[in-house]
């Protein structure tokens, strides 16, 4: 064995050392070994048949059992397990550079049937349009080399939020409530926060942005935000706000409420960007791309959000109003608004706001290349411990290729062999 494979497997030997920790009964930490061994071996299929077969091609029977047991059922705390994987890989990350971002997003995870926890009828934006699947809230810590996904929690549903045999089947916890995709991201959030994790601004796309509570919510906890918002979204002109309230009387209480007049009013960020000269629009360039360098135009304003300022006796704060209108099109594509410091350089906030393409990149290779989607259990537990078992494997290798430069694919953990004849009974399309 090489001398640098040697090192990996050192590393490899140590790392699920910390992880075996996390799970703390020492029964834990061979089916630990197991399952993490089996998601970074090549392979078309992750589901836990495949894996132990590969693992343990004469006891394919006993070594599922135990890793099915482990996944499934085993009461170990995931968030731990989380918790470990990002530090290991954040420790490597911050190497080529501060954390800039965290990204909230969410990702979705189809499925024929109907069974499996959380699924229903609802936009699953891998397939672009509303279909069967789960959907599970993310935050991942980005910068320019790397991202670390470091939050993972599913989204329930309306209907599985309510007592039922579905939910009773799916050993949903009973302390689980509905919660919007918006509230889960913020309780996320306020447990990243707990960890003492490097702050940076959040960054979210429209799904998230367009909620002025969850924007306000990033606001209270300290955090600056680059959000996507829509094209329907208020703000007041640059350099205009609300009127004030009207001259006390002298009779009554004195009004406070900030007021808006026929001639006086905020205007839809795509009716302010038209009113914008084209010379507002600059070419701005964000990152070198497959294709090449990735540009486009934009314009970027201060302004005022303007979304029921009448109830307020204050007007919002300036945020930055970005606008991207790239050349050929008849109207903007995107809006942002960001609350990072008005100092800040067109092309900074452009990156910043952009910065979401590597976990959309890593996210795809979660699922291609080590099965984030490949579990075809149907319980809770069973959700979430092979998502984070998928993060902690992925949050390895990400150390592994932040250790290179470039980055080199990992050769110590060597393909296996599925014995002869065999034919898992899981299929892609489980439920």
């Amino acid at each position: 064995m090489r001398r640098g494979m040697r090192a990996e497997a050192a590393r490899f030997e140590k790392y699920l050392g910390l992880l075996g920790k996390a799970i703390g009964h020492a029964d834990r930490r061979e089916p630990l070994r197991a399952y993490l061994t089996g998601l970074l071996l090549s392979g078309e299929r992750k589901s836990v048949e495949p894996m132990a077969a590969k693992i343990d091609p004469r006891n394919v029977s006993v070594r599922h059992q135990s890793m099915h047991h482990f996944v499934a059922q085993a009461p170990w705390n995931e968030g731990r397990v989380l918790e470990v994987a990002s530090e290991y890989a954040l420790e490597q990350m911050e190497r080529h550079g501060p954390v800039a971002a965290w990204v909230v997003d969410d990702t979705g995870i189809p499925k024929k049937g109907s069974h499996s926890v959380g699924v229903a009828r609802q936009y699953c934006g891998v397939l672009g349009k509303t279909a069967n699947c789960q959907v599970a809230v993310t935050i991942s810590l980005v910068n320019n080399a790397m991202s670390i996904p470091c939050a993972y929690r599913l989204y329930l549903p309306q209907e599985w939020a309510v007592p039922s045999v579905p939910r009773r089947e799916a050993q949903i916890p009973s302390e689980i409530r509905f919660q919007t995709k918006w509230e889960i991201a913020l309780k996320e959030i306020d447990r990243l926060l707990g960890l003492e994790l490097p702050r940076a601004p959040v960054v979210a796309d429209a799904g998230y942005g367009v909620i002025t509570k969850f924007r306000e919510g990033i606001i209270a906890r300290g955090l600056s935000y680059a959000v996507g918002i829509s094209k329907e979204t208020k703000v007041w002109s640059p350099g205009q706000q609300p009127l004030a309230a009207r001259r006390w009387k002298g009779v009554g209480r004195p009004p406070k409420l900030l007021r808006r007049g026929p001639e006086h009013h905020p205007l839809t960020v795509l009716d302010l960007a038209k009113r914008l000269a084209p010379t507002a629009f600059m070419t701005i360039r964000w990152r070198e791309g497959t294709r090449g360098q990735m540009t486009s135009r934009f314009a970027l304003r201060r302004v005022r959000p303007a979304h029921r300022d009448y109830w307020r006796s204050m007007p919002h704060d300036e945020e930055w109003l970005v606008i991207e209108w790239p050349a050929g099109e008849l109207e903007p594509t995107k809006y942002w608004l960001a609350t990072v410091p008005a100092s800040a350089a067109p092309e900074e906030i452009v990156r910043l706001i952009k910065i979401r393409w590597r976990i959309e990149r890593d996210f795809q290779e979660l699922k291609d290349e080590i099965g984030l989607d490949h579990y075809e259990g149907r319980n809770w537990r069973g959700f979430h411990h092979h998502g984070v078992l998928i993060i902690a494997a992925y949050a390895f290798l990400a150390a592994e290729r932040a250790r290179l430069s470039p980055p080199e694919p990992l050769a110590f953990l060597h393909p296996a062999h599925l014995p002869r004849g065999f034919h898992p009974r899981g299929a892609a399309d489980a439920s």
